[in-house]
């Protein structure tokens, strides 16, 4: 089939590289021209495992990019794949999913193919029904399910593991309007080996929500037993390697630690917790998942007192700068409320993370980035660990470069020595 995709991110990057690689003709659409650049010379415009082999085997074949929105008319499916960030009360920004929407709407008025419109941007239930369609009916004068389809077909990819995940996926979720609509968009997905759902559109963006909000559920409930096993000197990680050999619970997930970041799980709680409200309903478990999410970097900070004493004028390592390992990503990296709680007790902070450090710098500029762990160590006070990289697990004579080996681990990912003065934030 002829693929569009609107919006060259983290979801649409990998989608469009992955429909190429099942077999069909993708343009990419971006208003950020470097992006389409980038794209176009077969690199990336994001950090994500194998998307730059994808796009180096396609473009110029089955796929390429561009800036020109008239390519929709040319195209069978469209995939809206664009960002919905956090507004200050948790609703969602809807204004480039309305851009986008306008856009497709204007460019399907003198189109006389019919054309199926695949929303793949997380958005609270009924915002396809109440905001997206109407918009492209009133740019488009076409009617949804008659002149043009709609589906709404939720991603479910982890940074780091999208092409893998997208590839082989659990599941494959299509929200449809009408039977025609989820049946044009089922048919990209034929050769993928999984279980199929077609449900209504709300349904379907239910199920994003829910998925996540799952997850980062376990998440916080596995902190808040580790914040309990701390203080019995129990180690929670022996705790969730048993509870999580239990087949209804699963081992996923419930790693303690510092708490959850990333695109998804904080913002995706955070709508669901609007909606609800503005529903009349409060939700309360999920209130307390956002709760307990963010006490965790306060608690660290609390541990590396106990051990260190004043900040003030120490200088205190972050090792781990992206909200999870194998990613740049650093939105809603738990590594930030630790560093402003440092900055504003008056420590110095230096920093170290394999891919995130420019990111960061945007945030903390005046926050010292140093190119190795040992680096980052060198004469310092203690030490905060807030990511788990693999490279980290290997520390060892790095520590020694320290005015004095202070190591408060956020992640388990250091092996406690007994020259090191260590202290995990949950076991």
């Amino acid at each position: 089939m002829k693929v569009c995709v609107i919006g060259a991110g983290y979801v649409g990057a990998t989608t469009a590289a992955c429909l190429a690689e099942l077999g069909h003709n993708v343009c990419c659409i971006d208003i950020d021209e470097e992006k389409v650049d980038k794209i176009n010379a077969g690199s990336p415009p994001i950090h994500e495992d194998c998307l730059k082999e994808l796009l180096q085997k396609h473009v110029g074949k089955r796929l390429r990019a561009t800036t020109d929105y008239d390519t929709i008319a040319d195209s069978d499916v469209c995939f809206i794949c664009v960002g919905t960030p956090s507004g200050p009360n948790g609703e969602i920004d809807l204004s480039l999913i309305k851009a986008a929407s306008k856009s497709v709407g204007i460019t399907l008025k003198n189109s006389e193919n019919y054309h199926v419109i695949a929303v793949k941007s997380t958005v609270v239930p009924e915002t396809t029904q109440n905001v997206i369609i109407p918009i492209i009916e009133e740019h488009s004068q076409k009617k949804a399910g008659a002149d043009f389809g709609i589906v709404m077909n939720p991603e479910f990819l982890r940074e780091g593991n999208a092409i893998h995940d997208f590839m082989h996926p659990d599941r494959v979720v299509i929200g449809e309007l009408d039977e025609r609509s989820g049946e044009i968009v089922a048919q990209l997905y034929k050769d993928l080996n999984a279980p199929m759902i077609r449900i209504d559109l709300k349904t379907a963006e239910m199920i994003k929500y829910a998925s996540n909000a799952f997850l980062a559920t376990k998440i916080s409930f596995s902190n808040e037993i580790g914040n309990m096993c701390k203080m019995l000197g129990i180690d929670v990680y022996d705790v969730m390697r048993a509870v999580g050999l239990d087949q209804r619970i699963s081992p996923h997930f419930l790693q303690a630690g510092v708490g959850f970041g990333g695109s998804c799980f904080p913002k995706d709680v955070k709508a669901l917790i609007h909606k609800a409200e503005m529903l009349g309903y409060q939700p309360k478990v999920l209130k307390s998942v956002m709760d307990v999410n963010e006490e965790q970097p306060e608690r660290m900070i609390c541990l590396l007192e106990r051990r260190a004493g004043n900040i003030s004028g120490k200088k205190i390592a972050v090792l781990g700068l992206a909200f999870k390992n194998d990613t740049d990503d650093i939105r809603e990296s738990r590594a930030i409320p630790a560093i402003r709680m440092l900055l504003e007790k008056g420590g110095n902070v230096s920093t170290y993370d394999p891919l995130a450090n420019e990111n960061m710098r945007a945030i903390f500029p005046d926050v010292e980035y140093c190119h190795s762990a040992k680096d980052a160590l060198k004469d310092a006070d203690a030490c905060l660990v807030m990511t788990e990289w693999e490279e980290f697990k290997k520390l060892g004579d790095e520590f020694n470069v320290m005015k004095n080996k202070i190591v408060i681990d956020g992640r388990k990912v250091i092996t406690p020595r007994k020259d090191i003065d260590y202290e995990g934030l949950c076991w």
